[in-house]
């Protein structure tokens, strides 16, 4: 039996993790989630400034995708993030610039993005 994974990109706050990782397995089948995590991972991605956390993050994910053979990638953005203290309207801004962001990496990989609220659901953008 080939088992699915899914790769999510989290910041570190371990308060989101297991949201996240139910999410992907209710919503995209997964059978197990690698997590990358990062502080204000959206921030970092969005902004494309921090090019050693960008090539980081992006060796992780290659190893996800080519070792685990994960086919989703999701990037998530949380309320009340320490390292990206900013509102729920800017955090999906600049969840969608991530997701676009990586896409110009062109993996073999459909890619999301997921807002998880004050309540820890996660809601897919």
């Amino acid at each position: 039996m080939k088992l699915k994974f899914a790769t999510a990109i989290n910041c570190i706050d371990g308060r989101f993790q297991k949201p996240l990782i139910e999410f992907a397995i209710k919503t995209f089948g997964a059978d197990y989630v690698d997590l990358i995590t990062e502080p204000g991972c959206d921030k970092v991605l969005s902004e494309n400034k921090y090019l050693d956390i960008i090539e980081s993050i992006k060796r992780r994910v290659l190893i996800s995708i080519e070792k685990h053979n994960s086919k989703i990638i999701i990037i998530a953005g949380h309320h009340g993030c320490a390292a990206n203290p900013i509102n729920e309207g800017q955090h999906c801004r600049q969840i969608k610039e991530a997701v676009n962001a990586l896409k110009k990496w062109e993996l073999e990989a459909d890619i999301y993005g997921v807002w998880i609220n004050e309540e820890c659901k996660p809601i897919l953008l």
